[in-house]
């Protein structure tokens, strides 16, 4: 059994059982691949892989356990190649950070402004996507750190450390009737179009949960991942939007009038996400700390423990 084995069924796995993408990931041929994966087979005396033809069309059992054992061997391997690193390049290297588009416009920039002060040597790469999505990038080892509402949590493979607490605001357009209609219930904003996250992310999921429960549906007409598009669509008279109030500025949106809708809503809450079996770099505790003040590093290895 050879170590470029397990990599290359691993990577095939990652890959959705596509060959040819492993193979491109890997930088080697196809043959080579397929080749290596037989040979790993015929050594163990059963198949990883089910097949049709030369196509892999799923994964048998005993494959399953292999590539699970073959993905901690993987990431062993990454934490060996960090402790070398940190003790010889302590300044220098990579850090990626998945988080959802609101938490990269609004809440990210001052730890990452400071960050790159304290680090100018290591590179920072920040990959957007939803809650589920950024978790994934975590698990799969694409992203050392994930930070995004409630649905990283439900991750067993990740230790994710609360950060904190957010709620919602309506936007309008100004001289909208809603401001003259005061208190805002859930029933008036029924009224109007509504404008808002994608419900693929956990805060529309929850803010679903809530009209649900009131025996209420909204007239939701648009969904985005994006808080400056909700606004943009906003300003064209489009409807009202619903989002995160740290996606609010009063300078900024000038252009919009804001109503706080945080008694309507449960409080959100944004979490930090590493996986458990992580070597983390230094570099990467002070990124936790720089987000998150109240959890550095001695705290940070107590949760990990």
């Amino acid at each position: 059994m050879k170590l470029h084995q397990l990599r290359y069924i691993y990577e095939i796995a990652r890959q959705g059982l596509n060959v040819s993408q492993a193979a491109e990931v890997l930088h080697t041929s196809q043959s080579g691949v397929s080749k290596a994966c037989q040979l790993l087979e015929d050594e163990l005396n059963l198949q990883i892989f089910q097949r049709h033809g030369k196509r892999l069309t799923g994964i048998t059992e005993p494959g399953k356990i292999i590539l699970s054992l073959a993905e901690r061997v993987m990431s062993e391997l990454e934490n060996i190649t960090r402790v070398g690193e940190e003790f010889t390049q302590k300044k220098t290297g990579t850090l990626t950070v998945a988080t959802t588009h609101t938490q990269a416009r609004y809440r990210l920039p001052n730890a990452v402004k400071a960050f790159m002060q304290h680090y100018p040597e290591v590179t920072l790469h920040i990959h957007q996507g939803n809650p589920t999505q950024v978790a994934e990038q975590v698990v799969r080892g694409e992203a050392d750190i994930g930070i995004a509402t409630e649905a990283i949590s439900t991750y067993d493979k990740l230790l994710c450390l609360p950060c904190y607490r957010w709620n919602r605001c309506i936007i309008t357009p100004h001289n909208h009737p809603l401001h003259s209609d005061l208190p805002l219930t859930l029933e008036k904003i029924t009224r109007y179009p509504l404008i808002t996250y994608d419900f693929a992310f956990t805060g529309g999921s929850l803010v679903s949960q809530v009209f649900s429960e009131a025996g209420l549906e909204p007239n939701v007409v648009l969904t985005a991942i994006d808080a400056d598009v909700i606004k943009t669509y906003v300003n064209l008279g489009l409807g009202i939007g619903l989002l995160a109030n740290i996606a609010y500025d009063p300078e900024r949106d000038e252009s919009l009038n804001m109503l706080d809708a945080s008694h309507l809503f449960p409080d959100s809450i944004t979490y930090l996400g590493v996986r458990r079996n992580a070597f983390l770099r230094g570099y990467m505790y002070e990124f936790i700390r720089l987000l998150a003040p109240q959890f550095d590093r001695k705290a940070v290895d107590k949760a990990l423990k």
